[in-house]
């Protein structure tokens, strides 16, 4: 179960239930894919309603390996998720919003 206090949050992906989490090491890997750019600039790219299934699958990929699954990014584009595209994009949503807001 997921613990919100530490920002974490759950999802099912590949028909399954996991635990997602942007710990400090998953927020630097996030940053490392975008080129050492900072987070908020990063965030206030995603708050214009601009996201690409290329983020989906680093944020999505950065909070499972946070909660601690062994899972590279190619595989993390091959999980399904019922709901399509609208689903993944609010996966994300809610992780990002429970890790720098404290909620989900």
């Amino acid at each position: 179960m997921a613990n919100r206090h530490r920002g974490e949050i759950e999802a099912e992906l590949g028909g399954r239930k996991r635990r997602l989490v942007l710990t400090l090491g998953a927020l630097a890997e996030i940053e490392d894919a975008y080129g050492g750019e900072d987070l908020l600039a990063i965030a206030e790219r995603f708050e214009k309603g601009r996201i690409k299934a290329t983020d989906a699958v680093i944020i999505i990929g950065a909070g499972l390996r946070g909660a601690g699954e062994t899972i590279c990014n190619e595989e993390v584009a091959s999980l399904s998720v019922e709901g399509g595209a609208a689903a993944y994009v609010r996966i994300v949503a809610q992780l990002l919003k429970a890790t720098f807001d404290g909620s989900a």
